[in-house]
Formats: C-alpha cells, sequence, structure tokens
C-alpha cells in the first residue's frame, strides 16, 4: 500500500511538468494606416520613415495608451494616386480600403496628389480616422478644416504648404535679386494642383510687388521628359532664372538639358529628383550650380544646426542601408509617428475625437525644427528651427557637394553663380 502510495505521488509530482505554463499575452497592437503611392520616391521613402520611427518607439516599450503599453504596427497600401492617368475615385478606393479592413487608430503620410486629399477628406471625415499628412501640399485642404472645423477636424498636416514653399522661393528669388541684380524669370511647372498654385501665388505675393519680370510660363503635364523647347524659350526671352516646380521624376530631364544646352539662367526651384545626395551620379556630375529647396530640412539634406535633422538622418542611413534622397514629406513622415505616439500619451486614450484634441497642443522640438499646428492643422514653417519647423535651399557645388543658402539661419554659404553666367551691372 504504501509503495503503490508512493508510486502515485511521483507520478503526480512528473505529471506537473507537463502542465503548460501561462504565458502572458502579447498587447495587442496599435495600427498605423499609410495610404500613399508608395511607387514613387517620397512615398517609398516616407514608408520607411515611418517603419524608421515605429521600430524605435516599440525598442522602448511602445506607445503608452492609459495605463498599458502597447506596440504600433503599420499596414500600409499603394493607392497609386501619382501614377499618371490613375483618376483620383480608383486612389480613393484604396484609401477606403485600408480604413475598413486594416482599422487603423491614424494615417500618416496619405494621398500624394492635393486632388485625391481634397476628395478624400469626406472619407477621413466620415470614418473619423486622424490624417497625418506628409507629401500633398494645396493650402485649400486648410481651408476646409477652418470652414467647417467639426467635421474635418480630422486632417492634418505635417509638411510643408504651398504657401509657405512660396516662401522659401521667394526669399531665395530676393536673395538672387540682391546679390546679382536679376529681375527676369520663366516659370516651368508641373500641371497638378500644388504646383499650379505655387506658381499663382509667387507671382502674385511676389514677382508682381518686387519688381520682376515673368518672361514666360509653361506648364507641363504629368510625364514629361523633354524640355528643351521651353528651354529655347527661357534663351531667347532673356530669362535670367528658370523656376522650375515638379515633383515628377522625369523632370530630373530638366536639369540635364539646361546643362547640355549651357542656358544662359540660374536653375533656381524646386525638382523632386534634385533633392538628394544621389542626385549627382544620377545626372552624371551635370547639376553643378542648380539650386534646390527640399521642403523639410531633413529631407534630402540636413543641418549641423538642427541636431534632429542630423540624428534622424544618420538613423534613417544606418536602418536602411542609404541616405534619404527624396526632398520632400520624409522627415515629416519619421515625426508624425511621434506626435501620434505623444498625442495618444497625452489623451490616455485611442479615441478619435482625444487624439485630435491632444494634436492640436502639440509643441515638439523635431526633425524640422519646432514643430506646432495652426489653426487649419497645418504645421508652421518659417525660418528660425527653434521657433517653427523650416525648409533647406541649397545649391550643388561642381565637386558634387552641396551647400545650404538659405533660410540664413541654417545657410552654410551664399548663392554662387555657374560659370558663364555674369551679374547684372
Amino acid at each position: 500500500m504504501k509503495k503503490m502510495c508512493l508510486l502515485g505521488l511521483i507520478l503526480a509530482v512528473a505529471c506537473v511538468g507537463f502542465i503548460p505554463a501561462q504565458t502572458t499575452q502579447a498587447a495587442e497592437p496599435v495600427v498605423i494606416g499609410v495610404p500613399t503611392s508608395t511607387g514613387f520616391l517620397e512615398g517609398k521613402e516616407a514608408l520607411k520613415a515611418v517603419n524608421l520611427a515605429v521600430e524605435e518607439i516599440n525598442a522602448r516599450g511602445g506607445v503608452t495608451v492609459g495605463a498599458e503599453k502597447r506596440p504600433f504596427k503599420v499596414e500600409s497600401i499603394d493607392i497609386r494616386d501619382a501614377a499618371p492617368g490613375v483618376p483620383v475615385p480608383e486612389a480613393l478606393l484604396g484609401l477606403e480600403k485600408i480604413i475598413l479592413e486594416k482599422k487603423p487608430v491614424a494615417l500618416v503620410v496619405g494621398p500624394f496628389r492635393s486632388e485625391a486629399l481634397m476628395a478624400g477628406m469626406d472619407i477621413i471625415a466620415k470614418y473619423k480616422v486622424p490624417l497625418l499628412g506628409t507629401i500633398a501640399m494645396s493650402p485649400a485642404s486648410e481651408a476646409k478644416v477652418k470652414k467647417e472645423p467639426e467635421k474635418y477636424k480630422y486632417i492634418f498636416r505635417t509638411c510643408l504648404n504651398a504657401k509657405f514653399l512660396v516662401k522659401y522661393l521667394a526669399g531665395t528669388m530676393a536673395f538672387i535679386n540682391k546679390q546679382y541684380g536679376f529681375n527676369k524669370v520663366y516659370i516651368m511647372n508641373q500641371d497638378v494642383a500644388w504646383a499650379r498654385k505655387t506658381a499663382e501665388i509667387i507671382t502674385k505675393v511676389y514677382f508682381d510687388k518686387a519688381g520682376w519680370t515673368v518672361v514666360g510660363h509653361e506648364a507641363y503635364p504629368t510625364g514629361t521628359s523633354d524640355f528643351s523647347s521651353g528651354l529655347m524659350k527661357v534663351r531667347a526671352t532673356g530669362a535670367q532664372v528658370i523656376l522650375p516646380i515638379f515633383d515628377m521624376p522625369q523632370s530630373g530631364t530638366l536639369v540635364k538639358q539646361w546643362n547640355a544646352m549651357k542656358v544662359p539662367a540660374l536653375l533656381a526651384g524646386f525638382i523632386s529628383p534634385l533633392a538628394g545626395p544621389g542626385a549627382w551620379k544620377t545626372f552624371d556630375a551635370k547639376i553643378g550650380g542648380a539650386i534646390n529647396c527640399n521642403f523639410e530640412i531633413g529631407s534630402g539634406v540636413y543641418s549641423d544646426k538642427v541636431a534632429k535633422s542630423k540624428a534622424f538622418a544618420k538613423a534613417y542611413e544606418k536602418r536602411w542601408g542609404g541616405p534619404v534622397e527624396a526632398g520632400h514629406g520624409i522627415s515629416p513622415a519619421y515625426e508624425s509617428v511621434y506626435l501620434l505616439a505623444e498625442a495618444i500619451e497625452r489623451a490616455g486614450s485611442l479615441n478619435a475625437d482625444a487624439i485630435v484634441a491632444a494634436l492640436e497642443k502639440t509643441d515638439r522640438a523635431g526633425a524640422m525644427g519646432r514643430i506646432k499646428f495652426d489653426q487649419g492643422h497645418q504645421v508652421v514653417y518659417d525660418m528660425d528651427p527653434e521657433k517653427a519647423a523650416v525648409a533647406a535651399v541649397l545649391q550643388w557645388n561642381t565637386d558634387g557637394s552641396r551647400t545650404i543658402v538659405f533660410p540664413p539661419t541654417i545657410a552654410d554659404g551664399k548663392i554662387k553663380l555657374p560659370a558663364g553666367l555674369k551679374p547684372v551691372k
């Protein structure tokens, strides 16, 4: 009997080893949706920046929601709104699809084209999902937020808009005028909403008032890859400055043709493929002297004078094996994740209205400078990174290096004329 009892005790103890241990259930992820044109440079790199920020936050335990730490999870979809010929309704199907299927707490990056953003605002309002947009630039979206704040309060923009771009382009033109006396400009812009609006605003608020003559203005459909006829017009009109405003990949051809044709005019504006360090090799070292406005510091170029722009750029390069090449939307995409995390933690909730209220109180020193929203839910851009977010206007040097020339708070040098161009006496 004693033997049987002892045997039973041994078996009972042994069986304890086969009782499965209780496992700690992982916290449910907080989903961030990224609906944008991922086949284009800005969309592709913005998604990488979002993933980098998420990895950094998750490495520290995730985002605090009330008393719980939860990881972020990224879900993306290519809505193709930047591709030539893709109608806006098709892009909106992708926007609605990611909201319904992935159920994100918020969206970041968002539509590439302003046309898609404007049409998509009603979808975002319908489902009450906050958006931190980083690419589409038309200020018309802010006007809608101001006109119907309760309906459209979910839409925010962390990149600069067309109005702020004009501020930097006009500042650059004023520098050129003061330094060299140039006052004749030929405008070339892509035939899309943000670029058209930029050309319109800079003509009205700067060129017309500052004594400049717009000697020509030409708009090019998305996908155009030959600008030679326009450049011949530049030569014929006696323009001293070419103001390009493009985000399509093909616009890099304009720079090569400007160089090959030796057009006697300073090229100064925004051409997306010209923004990053890889442009020197891409365009066969034929871009010396060109001036490009990188829309936000940290996107394509960083400054030692904005410490977090450098920290972001270095972290991005280490994580993805190469530098940020796009000059627009990348540092804002990275910062948007941190803005969202901080808003969730301040709100102590994933409720959309609570997150919106917390986002409106944002005041963060970030990769673009100081980040605060105005009444239209647009991050304010100005000239001092201690007081606002900033853009960076750079000039390519003949050795392939780049110099930031504007704004003065972060400038490392002055604008130089390419060989063959002379100041107005």
